[in-house]
């Protein structure tokens, strides 16, 4: 979540019910473990959790009796009272409480809050009270309990957690749940989460034969199968049809190379820990690649450039290897191996205006041909702490970059959030969030600027005045990676997917097997028009045959009977539900064609 959102968000009543709803939580928890040992609760995007050390594993029954508890304690309308305390007198309170001394510790020396979080300035030390139940807490919370709504609450899993996130620590148990103002809001985000747990892009990806993953293979490392290849084929031709349009240039680079490229490019101290380990040969360590850059910028380096040939737009759909936590991979969104719709464009100061913003227009045809409403550009900027170690030591040109992306976006009138000490390490870059059909939030894409890199590698171009200049560089990704993009899409349109970007076109139907001949021979047909098509000449009846093209989610389906066969026809049944009977093939052909060729929204 973006600072200026997140901030927003801690000052809401929605922040506040939640967080005072984990309070009720952890005291329901402690009451049915008096030996409990408990952490941290803080809200989050869609409601809260609290992690637990507790005597033994949770079960759904035990949620259900947490749960009666809850209401019984915010029937009682208790207030919650804040108290500010010194270090010492916290220690006495929580004596018995290991996380929340740690916690106390952290505080008292002013370097992180009760969450873990490094904080500017020396905290004070505060408890919260409510009932009979004390928390280590900065707040804020609501008045009492009956703020929190009995019915508009309900708790939701158990999953572990690594305390502190830090795999060497013990794992807790962390008790999800999620509240809401009111109970229509409640409703409604659990009918959200239905609809979601059946647009899930793992469940569906193998359901529609598009992914899978092997554990021979590895974690992370998706195989695609035949419809996910058309898919990514499908994008891919996008892509390039609208690069071409606006002037890239595609390039093919290796997945590997030797470890001083990326020594060079900066990578390898900031980005080791996610890269592969090294590859040794002849006494020669090579890394598989976890970026394209540095060999974009070996192509632009390769020749002498001039003014006259910028701005140069390099493009690939390059394989992309990064070593991702395995607690952090999740089907298609984290992965390990990834193909991305990369590409640098190189540019003198006086183009980035046009060129930046020609990316984010790019953006925003992507947007409208697959129907994303809602999306937030977030300005990543750097944070000044972590110069020299998470950023290129560069303050005054970190300050004119920002600002050089701030002026570009307001003249271009496109709105932004900012979020500190986000940017990539070599520049500040505008990430896209985008929601999908049912409001769930997807990072994907970036667009980056790069002031740091390009001198590391010598480019340069010779200026209007015969000097030689260093190009800013910018790295952008409008489709994101073909798995995030395949992902999001799966769920975005849950399976449904317009015409063009379908594995399967048309399916053909034959009533009986006297007809399997003709739907073959329609099938060719259609093949040869373009359109991806396929005949169902198994023994199934008919109606078993419609209704597995309809679980395949096929968008056209033409049965042939009889009398289709003898008049030449078929007869349309479409995947919205409407049906045209005996028509011919011809004026099939002209539908379809249409539809994949303007890559419609509708059927």
């Amino acid at each position: 979540m973006a600072q200026q959102v997140q901030e927003k968000y801690e000052e809401s009543q929605l922040y506040k019910i939640r967080h005072s709803a984990a309070h009720v939580m952890a005291q329901a928890v402690v009451e049915m473990f008096p030996e409990a040992k408990y952490t941290i609760g803080p809200p989050v995007a869609d409601g809260f959790y609290y992690d637990f050390d507790l005597p033994r594993n949770l079960t759904p029954e035990d949620l259900e009796q947490i749960e009666k508890r809850m209401r019984q304690i915010v029937q009682g309308k208790h207030e919650f009272v804040k108290k500010v305390l010194s270090a010492d007198e916290a220690r006495q309170i929580f004596k018995d409480q290991p996380y929340k001394l740690e916690l106390i510790d952290g505080l008292e020396q002013g370097g992180f809050d009760e969450y873990g979080n490094p904080l500017k300035v020396k905290p004070e030390i505060s408890i919260y009270q409510h009932d009979s139940f004390t928390d280590l807490c900065r707040g804020p919370h609501v008045q009492s309990t009956k703020e929190i709504k009995q019915d508009a609450f309900k708790l939701m899993n158990v999953a572990g957690a690594y305390w502190r996130g830090d795999e060497k620590n013990k794992q807790l148990q962390r008790i999800y749940g999620t509240a809401w103002e009111n109970a229509q809001q409640l409703k409604d985000h659990l009918h959200l989460l239905e609809e979601a747990k059946k647009r899930d892009h793992r469940k569906l990806g193998r359901e529609l034969e598009i992914f899978i993953f092997d554990e021979e293979v590895g974690p992370g490392l998706p195989l695609w199968l035949p419809n996910g290849g058309v898919m990514i084929e499908e994008l891919e031709k996008l892509a390039k049809e609208m690069e071409e349009k606006a002037g890239y240039l595609r390039v093919r680079t290796p997945n590997l190379t030797k470890e001083d490229l990326f020594i060079r490019s900066g990578h390898l101290p900031y980005y080791a820990e996610s890269m592969y380990p090294p590859m040794e040969l002849e006494g020669v360590k090579y890394y598989v690649k976890p970026m394209n850059c540095p060999m974009h910028h070996k192509i632009f380096g390769s020749k002498q450039r001039s003014y006259r040939d910028l701005p140069i737009r390099l493009g690939e759909y390059g394989t992309c290897y990064r070593y991702e936590k395995s607690g952090e991979l999740f089907g298609l969104m984290r992965v390990r191996s990834m193909q991305m719709n990369d590409a640098h464009i190189y540019c003198a100061e006086e183009q980035f205006e046009q060129e930046f913003m020609g990316v984010v227009a790019l953006y925003h045809k992507y947007f409208e041909l697959f129907g994303i409403e809602k999306y937030v550009m977030r300005l990543s900027l750097h944070g000044k702490a972590g110069l020299g170690k998470k950023y290129v030591d560069n303050e005054r040109l970190w300050i004119k970059t920002e600002e050089m992306v701030r002026r570009a976006m307001d003249n271009g009138g496109v709105p932004y959030v900012e979020a500190e000490d986000e940017a990539a390490f070599y520049g500040p870059k505008i990430d896209v969030q985008i929601w999908s059909a049912i409001g769930k939030e997807f990072s994907l894409a970036t667009n980056q600027v790069d002031f740091a890199v390009p001198e590391r590698f010598d480019l340069h171009f010779t200026n209007r005045e015969g000097n030689e200049e260093i190009p800013l560089c910018i790295h952008r990704a409008p489709l994101s990676t073909h798995e995030r993009m395949v992902g999001f899409l799966i769920e975005h349109y849950a399976g449904n997917f317009p015409a063009w970007l379908s594995p399967e076109h048309t399916r053909v139907i034959p009533i009986t097997d006297n007809q399997n001949e003709y739907a073959q021979g329609i099938v060719q047909q259609l093949r040869e028009q373009g359109i991806r098509a396929s005949a169902d000449v198994s023994a199934q009846r008919m109606n078993a045959k419609i209704r597995n093209a309809q679980m395949m989610k096929v968008p056209y389906m033409l049965v042939v009977g009889e009398n289709e066969m003898n008049a030449g026809q078929v007869s349309l049944r479409v995947r919205d539900g409407s049906q045209q009977n005996n028509i011919s093939l011809a004026e099939f052909v002209a539908r379809a064609k249409d539809k994949i060729a303007r890559r419609a929204k509708e059927l």
